[in-house]
């Protein structure tokens, strides 16, 4: 059974991507590689067929075709990033390349005659390698300095036409893959590197808020300045104390690190407390403090992909080793759960509603957004029909089933404005490359990287126009 299910009038949907994983390397200066580049270049075959940033989906060159697109659908909100290492060309002194800063003035204007909102990110896991080699990267409180000139430069440029900003999307995964479980190049377990690189991308998005206020963006273009995270619902397997402690622990190191900072101004006592008891505190002064306390965003952008399951551990942890997190929990995997079998990620729509009445509760009821929801599936091209268009029901129903929570929330008034789709075409992931695919345009590699508009794309032009689309009803799942 499906029932119709009405958008509200001010809440907009959009889709997103990033600069590295869609634009390619073309005009790009040696002295230019990102951490994501030397990744690739250091630990090709870890990438799924080898496929890596180096062309990507060509964006720099094709993003005309691409603005065409979003104009066909109806696609009124676009999230991209702003490639620091390739927007520079010396890093210290923030000397801007011409030639990659007239393109992006491009892709936004372009954007801006398309009716397309663009909604620009600083940083998207494209910290400049150099900076990562000389300092260690977001280690470093130089290093720090250095985004903020950076963002001095872009504000300069395209703050009179940009509306939406953000600091970082994500900023937990970089350090999480390399220093706290040492699964990604240059594969160092080191907690509290991880935790330095935690409070350094907080300071960092503070900072850039208190240029942000003393550029005056606000009052002179009616911008706003934020950050997209990443925060993973944790559920206790059992309502046992042992259980929801768990869960409290996973969510504090992962989700609290930095939703309190950001919207908050503070971190939790409790956490400084464990890092205190670990030996992993960060290094931060008063006046470090004091900045992030006095410039909190003015909204965040949530991805939301699955929820995380825990329960108490059930094995001593190993002592020798360092520490961990997970000390305090293991994964729990649910009996019974609905999976993507491509992704190994459950389906669990209402972690969008949990999420929802969460931010009204105990984050102020801050203005907020879905930044990334999405459904990556593997060999899409067996889904063709006969017109050669990706019949991707499966994404339809994930996106709906996932937007028919999250406006439940609304419902229970919640502050949130919208819901963003990741992705607006297929591209390339860490490791996965191309193997997952989750855009609205098919990416055909075999064909010079054409583009088509899948099934969803048509459906999403059709929410768009309409503001209403069919869900399931609620008790399907019970």
């Amino acid at each position: 059974m499906h029932k119709t299910v009405h958008l509200p009038k001010d809440f907009f949907l959009g889709a997103a991507v990033s600069a590295w994983q869609t634009e390619g390397w073309s005009g790009k200066k040696e002295t230019q590689d990102s951490f994501l580049d030397l990744w690739y270049k250091n630990n090709k075959h870890v990438w799924h067929n080898g496929y890596g940033p180096a062309v990507a989906t060509d964006f720099k060159n094709r993003y005309n075709e691409d603005i065409s697109c979003m104009k066909e659908i109806g696609l009124t909100h676009f999230r991209t990033s702003i490639n620091w290492s390739r927007f520079l060309l010396d890093y210290e002194n923030a000397i801007v390349d011409e030639e990659y800063a007239s393109y992006m003035d491009d892709v936004i204007n372009e954007l801006l005659k398309n009716n397309v909102e663009p909604m620009i990110c600083l940083e998207h896991y494209e910290l400049p390698g150099i900076l990562f080699e000389k300092y260690g990267g977001w280690g470093s409180k130089h290093v720090v300095d250095l985004f903020v000139k950076y963002a001095e430069k872009v504000f300069e440029r395209y703050g009179d036409r940009v509306k939406n900003w953000f600091t970082f999307n994500e900023p937990i995964v970089i350090q999480t893959r390399v220093y706290l479980d040492a699964v990604r190049w240059p594969f160092e377990q080191n907690t509290q590197k991880w935790m330095q690189w935690n409070f350094n991308k907080g300071l960092a998005t503070a900072k850039i808020v208190q240029l942000f206020k003393k550029m005056e963006l606000k009052e002179k273009y009616g911008a706003k300045i934020g950050v997209i995270l990443n925060p993973e619902v944790a559920y206790a397997r059992s309502s046992a104390e042992h259980d929801q402690k768990a869960a409290r622990m996973f969510d504090l190191f992962y989700n609290r690190v930095f939703l309190d900072p950001a919207i908050k101004g503070e971190y939790p006592q409790e956490l400084f407390e464990l890092m205190e008891k670990h030996g992993i505190m960060f290094e931060a002064t008063d006046e470090e403090l004091e900045i992030i306390k006095e410039n909190t965003v003015d909204y965040v952008g949530l991805n939301l992909y699955f929820p995380y399951r825990v329960k108490a551990r059930s094995t001593a942890w190993n002592e020798e080793t360092p520490f961990h997190p997970e000390y305090y929990y293991e994964k729990f995997d649910l009996p019974g759960r609905k999976m993507n079998p491509h992704r190994g990620w459950e389906i669990y729509p209402e972690i969008m509603y949990d999420m929802a009445i969460r931010m009204k509760e105990e984050y102020g009821n801050i203005e907020w957004f879905i930044a990334e929801s999405g459904m990556g599936v593997e060999n899409e091209h067996r889904y063709k029909n006969e017109e050669n268009i990706i019949q991707d029901d499966y994404r339809i129903e994930f996106i709906s089933e996932h937007l028919k929570w999250l406006l439940k929330g609304v419902e229970a008034g919640s502050n949130c404005t919208g819901y963003m789709l990741w992705a607006w075409s297929d591209n390339v992931s860490p490791m996965n490359a191309f193997k997952n695919r989750y855009g609205l345009v098919e990416i055909n590699l075999e064909e010079n990287r054409n583009r088509a508009l899948k099934k969803s794309a048509y459906w999403f032009k059709q929410v768009n126009e309409t503001k209403q689309f069919e869900a399931l009803e609620d008790d399907i799942y019970k």
